[in-house]
């Protein structure tokens, strides 16, 4: 079985615990997520999402056009530029 067969069949009880876990970064059992762990239960949940909610309803979604009202530019909706900035003394 393959990584669509699986999203295909799994049960909204089972998109939940994944959900959780990534929330909580640990199993119900209380065991810590590996980072493996935590891509693959966000890339399964995002893959769920995507296939079984509409788009208002899947993880991520922003509402543009609910945040308008708080902009400046109500009449627009203009695409910002963000640069990513290090901190010099942090290491990496």
């Amino acid at each position: 079985m393959n990584f669509k067969d699986m999203i295909d069949n799994m049960s909204p009880e089972v998109y939940g615990r994944l959900k959780q876990a990534v929330e909580l970064g640990k199993w119900p059992n209380g065991v810590k997520l590996t980072p493996e762990q935590t891509e693959l239960c966000m890339q399964a949940v995002i893959t769920y999402d995507y296939t079984n909610k509409p788009e208002e309803e899947r993880v991520g979604f922003i509402d543009r056009e609910a945040h308008l009202g708080c902009s400046s530019k109500k009449d627009t909706l203009e695409h910002e530029t963000v640069k990513w900035v290090t901190n010099p003394d942090s290491k990496q």
